[in-house]
């Protein structure tokens, strides 16, 4: 793949064949985060699971402690009293079959997570071709189907990420802005870092972190030492 001329210049600053200290890497990947704009900087976790069965996946959601520095639109599903609860909690869009019809019939994403009550989740499931592989089907392990719909929209809204296996067994997920300084980041990657590895499935055999690695949006990778990660 050929490079731009800033992307290589970066690249000198990491080491190749580098395992860095999880303290020495967030310090590198700000110093590589020299775009225009306030880079978001990205986690990148391969597992030792095999994300073809059912008791290896690794699933789950997390709220990190200074957000993603992103503002996030959440669109719920709700009817009644709890569409009137997600609206007062400051959801972006709520409604039900109307918003199925503008999803499917004019191929509408302007939202970044789903929210659901467990009684709309028929109506949902009729979206699950569209929203399935863009990882935004409400699920109850990521508590986004619920009835608590205000503690899901507030949770959202102060920095809850969802995490999940790919295909290729790798989490991806932001960790917040290289604008945020060493500390935030720092406390950011613990949090999302002990809920994976509290994730681990009791059918996982061998080595479970294969590989660590932060990034900011327009930089090169680092990685991390597994052995020490936290």
């Amino acid at each position: 793949m050929k490079r731009g001329k800033r992307y290589n210049e970066l690249t000198k600053l990491v080491t190749k064949g580098t395992v860095y200290e999880t303290a020495e890497a967030i310090e590198l990947v700000q110093k590589t985060a020299t775009a225009k704009f306030d880079e978001s900087i990205e986690l990148h976790v391969k597992l030792g699971v095999d994300s073809r069965h059912a008791d290896q996946q690794v699933r789950g959601a997390v709220v990190l402690p200074h957000g993603t520095g992103r503002t996030i639109k959440v669109l719920v599903f709700a009817k009644g009293q709890k569409a009137d609860e997600a609206t007062a909690a400051g959801a972006d869009f709520v409604g039900a079959d109307d918003l199925v019809a503008k999803i499917t019939g004019e191929n509408w994403f302007d939202f970044d997570v789903v929210v659901a009550t467990p009684d709309m989740m028929g109506v949902v499931g009729r979206l699950g071709k569209v929203l399935g592989p863009k990882g935004l089907m409400p699920n109850p392990k990521a508590g986004t189907v619920t009835m608590d719909v205000s503690k899901a929209i507030a949770d959202i809204k102060a920095g809850k990420i969802e995490y999940r296996l790919d295909k290729t067994n790798i989490i991806h997920c932001p960790i917040g802005k290289a604008s945020f300084g060493t500390e935030k980041i720092t406390e950011n990657f613990r949090t999302i870092m002990e809920a994976i590895i509290k994730a681990k499935p009791s059918a996982a055999k061998g080595q479970y972190l294969k590989s660590v690695t932060i990034t900011s949006t327009m930089g090169p990778g680092i990685r991390i030492n597994t052995a020490k990660v936290l």
